[in-house]
């Protein structure tokens, strides 16, 4: 395929401060413009919609390239080369193609922020996807991954939007507890049959929705009530019939979605009365269980049970206007020696599960 590149020279608004540069790209059957700023000598170009079966080989320095937008074509393939020379590139959308795989050369985009490949027909995610370190915003929807790569939260830690829905997905993994800077997790419509245990890692966490895994996700874990900067909660179309108690605990919750779950406790009675009466039901019980906390399998029972935390532990009630007052408090608190590499130190802190100020800045 032929491009035919005709350049104009433009001259900017007075205040702009950078001379533009506009480029038309003329292919047959439709047209593109890519702009060129000059100051950073970085392009970004848009070839979405105009019915590529393949990628030409241009004569182009791909490394001033900062976006790319290969979107709504009929690609079956990008070429490990292509890939490999945009070093520079921040933006990758080649959504609603017909790729069944990434090339692995797409672990050397260490610039890379976001990457969108919704759409698709991918089966597997490269391993070597981790070694995108600057990784913010990742969208794999409407593939046909059945899981994720075990080291993504190991490395990806600057992510802060993951989007996999609408997949074939059994698990996520267990790394995933290391994302500690993300903000979104979209899981739905997969085949989810358990989240991990450690959630309470997440602490930038605003939404999490596991909706319409149907009967394969039928409990949640304690941890979920410990992400105390959720704000949104959808568990709708699932097999769980137990709220964990701990949801009590989520001052910060605003919306949360069960529909379509065959849930015994709480009652139904108590959702009727809205999110707050469910709250202080969840948040009831579970005072009334750590009063026995022989019967507690969660490990916050045991921390009581074992003297790491002193005195007792109440719901707090105050007439003071305070928004950032949490829903429990500890009193007595004594800290937990030990494990204090940078990796385990979040998630073995109990003060930032139990101090009185929110460790989330909007």
């Amino acid at each position: 395929m032929n491009m035919l590149f005709e350049q104009q020279l433009r001259q900017p608004p007075e205040d702009a401060g950078v001379t533009r540069r506009t480029m038309t790209v003329t292919m047959p059957g439709a047209e593109r413009k890519r702009r060129v700023v000059e100051e950073e000598r970085l392009e970004i170009v848009d070839l979405s919609g105009i019915s590529l079966n393949s990628l030409p080989n241009p004569n182009l320095n791909l490394t001033t390239i900062c976006k790319l937008d290969l979107s709504n074509n009929n690609l079956q393939s990008i070429p490990e080369s292509l890939i490999a020379r945009l070093l520079n590139v921040v933006v990758l959308d080649v959504h609603s193609n017909q790729l069944k795989c990434l090339p692995h050369s797409i672990g050397c985009l260490g610039k890379l922020k976001t990457l969108n490949v919704s759409g698709n027909l991918i089966a597997s995610l490269p391993k070597t996807l981790v070694d995108c370190r600057s990784l913010e915003e990742l969208n794999v929807n409407f593939n046909k991954l059945m899981k994720l790569p075990d080291a993504l939260g190991f490395e990806l830690t600057n992510l802060k939007k993951l989007s996999v829905n609408s997949n074939k997905l059994i698990y996520l993994p267990h790394s995933i507890s290391h994302l500690t800077n993300l903000r979104v997790l979209d899981a739905r419509l997969n085949c989810l049959t358990s989240l991990p245990d450690d959630l309470e890692n997440l602490i930038k966490l605003e939404v999490l929705n596991v909706s319409q895994n149907f009967h394969h996700l039928q409990t949640l874990p304690y941890s979920i009530g410990l992400l105390l900067s959720l704000v949104e909660l959808d568990i709708s179309y699932n097999g769980i019939t137990t709220l964990p108690e701990s949801i009590g605990c989520l001052k910060r919750l605003h919306k949360l979605c069960v529909d379509g779950n065959p849930l015994s406790s709480p009652p139904s009675l108590v959702f009727e009365q809205g999110l707050h009466a469910v709250k202080e039901y969840l948040s009831e019980k579970m005072n009334a269980g750590h009063q026995n906390s022989h019967k507690k399998k969660s490990w916050v029972g045991k921390l009581v049970r074992y003297g790491t935390f002193n005195g007792g532990y109440g719901y707090f009630r105050t007439t003071e206007p305070r928004e950032d007052r949490e829903a429990f408090m500890w009193s007595q608190y004594r800290s937990i020696d030990g494990l204090t590499s940078p990796r385990y130190t979040g998630m073995f802190s109990a003060r930032r599960f139990f101090t009185t100020r929110g460790y989330f800045t909007r």
